[in-house]
């Protein structure tokens, strides 16, 4: 056997199943466009071989490491910028894992572990990134200077012992050593060239750093952004995104001090209406990655961008803060604070007073009245909320009893916290709302007395947030009206406050206005790129109270490939899927929902599931949710088979139940026709009656059952059914 070392490196193509089934055609041509125009030349270039193309992925082998990582690094910089100019939806993303590994040279083709384990590191790597071993990692480390996060010990499959894995951060420095495909094949000059540029870009970069600890912002600038680049269109007014501060303290519960100041900004400076804001759940997503400015500003699609750091040591802040035009690189505005760190409040307050200053933004009174409302003055009051802020966003049960518990501790030491309270009742809400009641040691009608409590403590202390708080509390509890206005409130206290408009969305989708409800989502989603699992619910469910099945199904399903433990999108998916007649998908979303769950638990599931809103006039909506869930915890293999085989069971709930779940199936079941026109005769009435709404509900395929139901249409209790299920049958 011929052995040698190599850099291995594997790519494949994110979604390519759901890509073809799409379009067929149009996905293979540029998957083809992509081989020809930038894998294979920029292979060449980095004196890498093309080993083999597999359908939508492949095999590459590289001389060297530092040749595989860029490589890696300008292929997927020229599919980015390949995307981008594609005037079609026809955009594919690519995962790439790269390993150094001993190898067998089988003919052209290598095989081994070394192999093996780069296949399963590209499965590894985020849509558009790069996953390395560690090998490659200390490969390329004193060569090239890139970035890297550290994944830990990876288990891989089929892999004995797990492998220490990074990500490579891709950012300005990637930028700039990446390569545009087209150049002349014979650049045998490249790696010094490559070296050259990156010691030019990490002087550009030492410079920058050390002027920013000099805090001189009049000196180097941003590469700007691209307007044409930018994944929304700006917006009409100046837009503005606040990067998470950086913590420069040495102690490192100091993070939720940086965080809450972050957080603080982020809330007055979405109060001011002449402003566009990004809302913290996008700008938090760049926390500690080395990001450029200019991507920042194209991902959220705003013009200026916010950053800045605080260090904070005992008593004593220090905070940098500069402003930034994307478009052009340039600062508009810088300040550096030094002072107690119980000053840092009114600096917020100065510091949204300038940032408006410098974007030629007018405050208006009752902005300037509004800014800093429903806070605290306290500075560990402060920072106990910002942990139990960062508890309820990590969306669990145990995380929001923690959240309930930090918020109580903020509140013993600022009763006057307005926001506090209002995010005291949101996490009882949830206790309620989604069954998380057990931790909180109370039982459901306790944590919604709670919720109402903890808001009732904000009328004198108000704030948006106190106003979103009683939207989604009277929507809980069914009083819609109420629900309305206090969303349409917290619109007005905070314009640019994304939950305010997913508050004021559900009240019009459970007001059955879903219309105006995805008018209003589309609104939070662009404030919020990248929002959370709870909008896609919102969207899904104003398409199901549509009656568009089939748009409710592929949002769900499109978020559940982007996020495989979306469990709180899991069950409504389960039962969109079941009455598309997607068994295997519902079932398998049933289990993600329920992953411990034997088989007779998944079936008697749906009994106890609780939807957090009812629709007004409208209860079919969350029973069909129900209905589905029972359709999806049946065997996905055979459904219909399998509820034949209970209606012939000798229990008698199997039978009822069984006869009401064909009916569910509709024109799907007819192949239980016969075996319902023998239920008919069942001698408990409740079968009898099931059978003969579930011969209703399959329509004229059940034209054979029409003289057993006519025979049985004269009974006193049972013949209604069968009435209604003849009109059914002969209607259609």
């Amino acid at each position: 056997m011929n052995r040698r070392l190599a850099a291995i490196l594997f790519y494949d193509v994110v979604g390519f199943s759901r890509a073809i089934e799409k379009s067929e055609s149009a996905t293979i041509e540029v998957l083809k466009e992509n081989y020809k125009k930038i894998i294979k030349p920029l292979a060449r270039h980095h004196n890498g071989r093309a080993i083999k193309a597999m359908g939508d992925g492949g095999l590459l082998e590289f001389s060297s490491a530092v040749d595989a990582v860029l490589f890696s690094i300008s292929m997927q910089y020229a599919v980015e910028k390949s995307n981008l100019n594609n005037p079609t939806n026809r955009k594919l993303a690519y995962r790439i894992g790269i390993n150094i590994g001993d190898v067998i040279v089988d003919g052209e083709d290598l095989i081994g572990e070394g192999v093996n384990i780069a296949s399963r590191l590209e499965g590894q790597a985020q849509p558009g990134g790069i996953c390395v071993h560690s090998s490659v990692r200390d490969q390329v480390l004193n060569k090239v200077d890139i970035d890297f996060q550290d994944l830990g010990e990876l288990s891989l499959k089929n892999i004995e012992k797990p492998a220490r894995s990074f990500s490579v951060l891709l950012n300005q420095k990637t930028e700039m050593l990446s390569v545009a495909p087209g150049f002349p094949t014979e650049t045998s000059s490249k790696p010094a060239k490559t070296l050259e540029r990156f010691s030019l870009g990490a002087t550009v970069f030492v410079l920058s750093l050390a002027a920013l600890l000099l805090w001189q912002p009049w000196g180097p600038t941003h590469t700007p952004a691209s307007v044409d680049r930018m994944a929304y269109p700006l917006p009409d007014k100046p837009s503005l995104a606040v990067l998470p501060f950086t913590d420069m303290s040495e102690e490192k519960e100091q993070d939720y001090f940086a965080d809450g100041m972050t957080d603080d900004l982020i809330t007055d400076l979405s109060r001011v209406s002449g402003l566009f804001i990004v809302a913290r759940n996008s700008t938090f997503a760049y926390k500690e990655q080395s990001v450029s400015i200019a991507r920042v500003a194209e991902d959220l699609g705003v013009r200026y961008i916010l950053e800045g750091s605080i260090r904070r040591a005992g008593d004593q802040v220090r905070v940098n803060a500069q402003l930034i035009d994307a478009t052009t690189g340039g600062h508009v505005w810088a300040e550096r604070f030094d002072g107690q760190a119980t000053d840092v409040f009114a600096i917020q307050d100065e510091f949204v007073r300038k940032i408006a200053r410098a974007l030629a933004v007018n405050l208006t009174k009752e902005e300037k009245s509004e800014i800093a409302k429903g806070q605290t003055s306290n500075i560990a009051a402060r920072q106990l909320f910002q942990e139990g802020w960062e508890s309820y966003l990590g969306y669990s049960a145990t995380e929001n009893a923690k959240a309930v518990e930090s918020f109580k501790q903020a509140l013993s030491l600022d009763p006057e916290y307005g926001r506090a309270h209002a995010a005291l009742s949101l996490a009882y809400l949830r206790g309620c709302k989604q069954r998380w009641n057990e931790e909180l040691g109370m039982s459901v009608d306790e944590a919604n007395e709670m919720a109402q409590r903890s808001l009732a403590e904000t009328a004198s202390r108000p704030s948006s947030l106190a106003n979103v708080a009683a939207s989604r509390i009277n929507l809980y509890n069914e009083r819609y009206e109420k629900a309305r206005t206090e969303a349409s409130r917290a619109i007005a206290k905070d314009p640019n406050d994304p939950e305010g408009y997913v508050a004021l969305a559900w009240a019009m989708i459970t007001m059955n206005q879903p219309d105006t409800g995805l008018e209003l989502l589309d609104r939070a989603v662009r404030q919020n790129p990248t929002y959370p699992n709870y909008y896609v619910l919102a969207i899904a469910m104003a398409h199901y109270t549509l009656g568009e099945m089939e748009s409710a199904g592929t949002i769900l399903s499109e978020a559940l490939e982007r996020d495989p433990n979306a469990h709180e999108l899991a069950a409504v998916a389960a039962a969109v899927f079941s009455q598309l007649g997607r068994h295997t998908e519902a079932h398998f979303a049933m289990k993600k929902w329920m992953p411990d769950a034997s088989p007779q638990q998944l079936r008697s599931a749906p009994f106890s599931y609780h939807f957090p809103y009812s629709w007004l006039n409208r209860p079919e909506i969350v029973a069909n949710i129900v209905d589905g869930l029972h359709m999806a915890a049946l065997s996905p293999d055979d459904p219909i088979g399998e509820l034949v085989d209970r209606l012939k069971s000798s229990e008698n709930s199997d039978r009822v139940q069984a006869a009401e779940l064909l009916g569910m199936f509709g024109a799907r079941a007819e192949s239980a026709v016969q075996d319902l026109i023998e239920a008919l005769d069942d001698p408990v009435m409740t079968v009898r009656k099931e059978a003969a709404v579930a011969l209703g509900k399959i329509g004229p395929s059940a034209a054979s059952a029409l003289p057993a139901l006519i025979a049985m249409s004269g009974e006193r209790i049972v013949g209604m059914r069968a009435r209604k299920a003849i009109e059914q049958i002969s209607s259609k």
